[in-house]
């Protein structure tokens, strides 16, 4: 890909800076929770139709999807998340969130962009402004997809669901990045599995009921639900190999009212991370195992319950795609681009490719000061220091993070776009 061209599309960048900073801190100051992005996405299509793409939206609900289309050649989905998280901001900006909102359950909750998803919406309409006043620099199509609710999993489904694929042509690569506590203005980028694939588990099971003082009269499910906590830190140290990284966390243990009374049931929820889909099919076998013979075990009436929620699949990175992004980034960012470790937190935007048949490449960029992550660094004190994803105090700084995530879809997206000849 020649560097002219890359150059030339994002000589624009300053003019763009001039709309998208303020652009961003409003939308910092006015988060909406994941299904409720309505005001987000009414300005996300209010600019992209400025910027003159096709505009679909309302699309899974509130998804927005840009389509531009510019002569023969590849399809190139950009794709960034809107939603915010019900969290109480603490960051003590002059642009912080002070909105409360009503969650799905009809709870009154804060509201703020603690996982930087404000950075994705602004850096990829800065991209799809950019692209559009570059036509005459490459030949394709991009499609840009802001989608709702990643935060609860669904969102990408939901797109999919709602027809996407019968709204633009076929997609020959996706592509998508997300804000990190790492150094502004650098990029990381891995290949392979990336992100690991989340299962969340509700867990009953049933005991019988009696006095505390009568505990012979009692199938106490607060001990076994003890002993199933204890009997699951097994699965990880015993039956996954050493190589191979997971995560089981149990988050939650629900039983009772009263010191005097042994209740009839226990709700354990858990959390299970995983990177590899024959882990975890074989540790959620492991944890229905264990609980039935801890119930067993213990005598207990009835068969216990599962329920699996908030699934995340595996972001597992297309090898040639992200040997292009790379290559890209590394010309453009030289030393600033960095191999990007394996991450535990989860993501449904794979969902999106997996459905259109086009692999994919997700990566990270930087958003925190880097004088303070060096200090934070040379200290020996970064998981002290550095706020991380859904933390109050998350603040990406504007800029470089802003300019480098812009940067950042354009570069990866020309290779596909205006590629070498």
């Amino acid at each position: 890909m020649p560097t002219s061209q890359v150059d030339a599309v994002l000589s624009g960048l300053a003019r763009v800076r001039d709309w998208q900073e303020p652009f961003y801190r409003d939308l910092h100051r006015n988060p909406e929770l994941s299904h409720q992005e309505r005001r987000t996405a009414a300005e996300v299509a209010e600019k992209l139709r400025g910027f003159g793409y096709q505009v679909h939206d309302g699309v899974g609900g509130t998804g927005v999807v840009g389509v531009l289309s510019n002569g023969a050649g590849p399809v190139v989905l950009l794709r960034a998340d809107m939603d915010a998280l019900p969290v109480r901001e603490a960051t003590g900006l002059d642009y912080a969130s002070t909105v409360r909102a009503t969650d799905a359950d009809g709870n009154e909750v804060p509201v703020m962009h603690a996982c930087g998803h404000d950075v994705h919406v602004a850096t990829l309409l800065g991209a799809a402004e950019l692209l559009a006043e570059g036509r005459g620099h490459w030949a394709g199509t991009v499609v840009a997809l802001f989608q709702p609710a990643e935060e609860t999993s669904d969102g990408a489904r939901a797109m999919v669901d709602d027809g996407l694929a019968q709204l633009i042509p076929k997609v020959d690569v996706a592509l998508a990045q997300h804000v990190l506590p790492a150094p502004a203005g650098h990029v990381g980028v891995r290949t392979g599995a990336l992100l690991s694939a989340a299962d969340s588990m509700r867990v009953t099971v049933h005991g019988r009921g009696a006095h505390g003082s009568m505990p012979q009269a009692a199938v106490d499910p607060v001990v076994l639900a003890a002993m199933i906590v204890v009997r699951l830190q097994t699965v990880v140290s015993r039956e996954v190999a050493p190589g191979e990284s997971a995560v089981l966390t149990v988050g939650s243990i629900a039983a009772g009212s009263k010191s005097n009374v042994i209740p009839d049931h226990a709700v354990l929820q858990l959390n299970l991370r995983t990177y590899s889909e024959q882990t975890r099919t074989s540790m959620l076998a492991a944890i229905r195992r264990i609980v039935i013979a801890e119930c067993q075990a213990s005598g207990s009436p009835k068969e216990p319950e599962f329920e699996l929620f908030d699934r995340f699949p595996l972001t597992e990175n297309d090898a040639d795609a992200t040997a292009r992004v790379s290559s890209a980034f590394t010309a453009f960012f030289g030393e600033r681009c960095r191999q990007m470790p394996q991450q535990t937190a989860s993501e449904d935007f794979s969902e999106i490719p997996a459905a259109l048949g086009a692999p994919y490449t997700y990566w990270g960029i930087g958003g925190i000061d880097p004088v303070l992550h060096r200090e934070a660094v040379e200290c020996g004190r970064v998981d002290a220091d550095i706020p991380v994803n859904h933390s109050a105090t998350f603040a990406p700084v504007v800029q470089p993070t802003l300019d480098t995530g812009t940067q950042a879809l354009v570069v990866a997206a020309m290779p596909w776009l205006a590629p070498e000849r």
